[in-house]
């Protein structure tokens, strides 16, 4: 590759996240507003709503799996591996992580699984593809 093209999918999943933080806030204005909640049930999160609860999950599912993804994608860079598999490869663990942050904050879980574990497959590749890389560079 030429230039910075692996973290171009790191950037569109900081965006998610701070989308996800965006909408967190509005969702909890909102119960506020509506009496459900008094603000100061948030300090703690023991008597979240749903509707907030949900966005706040997929706020700390960002947190885990897309540790190992940052990692892959940064020693990807420096090794040299960074190649167009590697990038796609990228690209569609960020796709499947948008679509899963979807399908959990609208409560339509058809495909959520699906997602989920497409990104954790491509992952797992990408760890594979970096191993092999220095193993046989």
């Amino acid at each position: 590759m030429t230039g910075f093209e692996m973290f171009w999918p790191l950037v569109a999943h900081a965006f998610l996240i701070f989308c996800l933080y965006a909408l967190l806030v509005v969702r909890r204005a909102e119960v506020v507003k509506s009496g459900e909640v008094e603000r100061e049930a948030f300090r703690d999160n023991l008597a979240e709503p749903q509707a907030s609860r949900v966005v706040n999950k997929a706020i700390a599912n960002q947190f885990e799996l897309p540790v190992l993804f940052y990692a892959v994608c940064v020693l990807l860079y420096i090794a040299e591996a960074d190649n167009l598999p590697a990038v796609v490869g990228a690209w569609v663990f960020v796709l499947a992580r948008y679509v899963q942050a979807y399908m959990q904050v609208t409560g339509k879980l058809l495909f959520r699984r699906l997602s989920f574990m497409a990104g954790f497959v491509v992952l797992f590749l990408l760890w594979v593809w970096l191993g092999a890389w220095m193993a046989f560079s």
